[in-house]
């Protein structure tokens, strides 16, 4: 590779991360070929968050793991999270595009994966989340105008009840035990929900393992191995 080459090739690496927080691991090594995917800040739909708002733009990722899909010289997905939430739509189809990939997938909770970052974290193979890490389970809220009619009230019911089944399907906690963490009233000061920290999170089933990189790393590495075997 020459340097010019060289160089177009770091300028494209750098405005990956910078644009989509993705970088390929091990690329210069003859192991296994990792994409690293960040998840951090608000999850934007379909409006833009305020420029001063760190975010995650689904447009940016769903496009990522297509490619991720069909690029056969990538073995296996880490994703690290440290979220607020956001759009529940469109953290709805960031976790849905992780769980359909047919490559190994781990997750890793560093600071926080709240609200619909929960199903974000969960729809890895195997996730992990840092001691001090944290997941807020709360129900959905709305923003801007609410018709209050039985209609919207029962629109939201089914919304929340995709994320409880997302979760209770790509995790061990059940979506009856979701519902009562959802509806907790004695966690948050101005709101109804649960705050889980890091082995909370782990003991109710909904994240798999306290760990770290490297735990997330040699996870994702041996997954890799199982599945070419």
């Amino acid at each position: 590779m020459g340097q010019e080459e060289r160089d177009n090739h770091q300028e494209k690496e750098t405005e990956q991360i910078k644009e989509m927080g993705a970088l390929e691991l091990d690329k210069d090594r003859e192991k296994h070929r990792i994409q690293l995917l960040t998840i951090i800040g608000e999850i934007e739909g379909h409006e833009a968050v305020s420029g001063n708002t760190k975010a995650t733009k689904y447009e940016h990722l769903l496009p990522k793991l297509a490619e991720i899909e069909d690029n056969e010289e990538i073995d296996g997905v880490l994703i690290l999270l440290n979220t607020m939430g956001g759009d529940v739509e469109a953290g709805l189809a960031i976790a849905e595009m992780i769980a359909s990939l047919s490559k190994p997938t781990v997750s890793l909770v560093l600071g926080g994966s709240h609200s619909i970052g929960g199903p974000l974290a969960v729809s890895a193979d195997y996730s992990f989340i840092v001691p001090s890490g944290t997941m807020i389970v709360h129900p959905v809220r709305s923003t801007g105008m609410f018709i209050g009619v039985l209609q919207s009230y029962k629109n939201m019911e089914r919304t929340q009840d995709r994320i409880t089944r997302f979760l209770a399907e790509h995790s061990r906690i059940s979506q009856e035990r979701v519902e009562e963490l959802m509806l907790d009233s004695t966690q948050l000061v101005k709101d109804v929900g649960t705050l889980l920290e890091g082995e909370d999170a782990v003991r109710e089933g909904l994240i798999d393992a306290v760990g770290g990189i490297s735990d997330a790393l040699k996870k994702l590495q041996a997954m890799i191995e199982a599945n070419k075997k």
